[in-house]
């Protein structure tokens, strides 16, 4: 399967801004299977709770229905970054994954929000990590900051994940997860991981780009540096049994030892 991602700089509160360029980027993306965003790519992240709250949206809103459409003309899955607004009123950082035939497959609230910012705009997810088939393939989703938890992306390969998407809006100084942890990851948990982020600037922060795709032995099949990029790399099933061949970490695991990692 082949896996696009697209670092961008943000276009805050101009959602049609957002839905034009994600038609005209979901036709160039021409061999991939699916397009994978960075977190709220629909309104831009760093936005504040009134805005938020002004463009939030539900699962199935007018913009979830316009990205149907493009993913359907384009004949590719899009995993796209959105404020949601759940039924309850709660706002979440979201992400929603629609096939090439513009059916809506998953969506996924963030469940560990990142300081002040995040704190100020959502509501916590909650215990729900679904995991999805698309093309044959296992998926399964996290967002940004909930991929420096260990724990979660364990619990997705332990369910059968065979590649994780994380649309992210990662920042200066924290460099090293872009750099390091992706690739921990996706080699601790012997599958593929697929991190697409921001780049230039939204406010006062600044996006540290290096979007890439890392494979089982942690090795980048594709990777992205400061700037705007459309990235694409192919996954294979081969990678991950190899992967489990050299290295035994799931089987190997003594959860009976691991009790006190559950107490707060």
């Amino acid at each position: 399967m082949r896996v696009a991602l697209y670092q961008c700089p943000p276009l805050p509160l101009d959602v049609a801004g957002n839905l034009k360029r994600l038609h005209q980027l979901a036709h160039e993306a021409t061999d991939a299977d699916v397009l994978v965003l960075p977190e709220m790519f629909l309104t831009g992240y760093n936005i504040g709770a009134e805005a938020v709250g002004a463009l939030a949206e539900a699962q199935d809103g007018e913009s979830a229905q316009a990205i149907a459409e493009i993913a359907q003309n384009a004949g590719r899955a899009i995993l796209y970054g959105y404020p949601e607004r759940a039924q309850d009123g709660q706002i979440y950082n979201a992400v929603q994954l629609i096939d090439a035939h513009g059916q809506r497959l998953c969506n996924y609230r963030k469940t560990h929000l990142f300081g002040d910012l995040d704190h100020s705009m959502f509501s916590a997810g909650d215990d729900d990590f679904p995991l999805v088939e698309l093309n044959g393939w296992k998926l399964g989703f996290l967002i940004c900051y909930d991929l420096e938890f260990p724990e979660n992306t364990r619990r997705l390969a332990l369910a059968g994940a065979e590649l994780i998407l994380v649309p992210t809006a990662n920042m200066a100084p924290f460099d090293f997860v872009a750099d390091v942890t992706v690739r921990a990851r996706a080699f601790e948990n012997q599958c593929y991981v697929a991190y697409a982020n921001y780049c230039g600037h939204e406010g006062d922060i600044q996006y540290c780009g290096q979007s890439s795709i890392a494979a089982p032995d942690g090795q980048r099949i594709a990777q992205a540096g400061l700037d705007e990029a459309l990235i694409v790399g192919t996954v294979d099933r081969q990678s991950i049994l190899d992967a489990r061949a050299a290295n035994h970490y799931l089987q190997d695991r003594r959860p009976e030892l691991y009790g006190p990692l559950h107490k707060p």
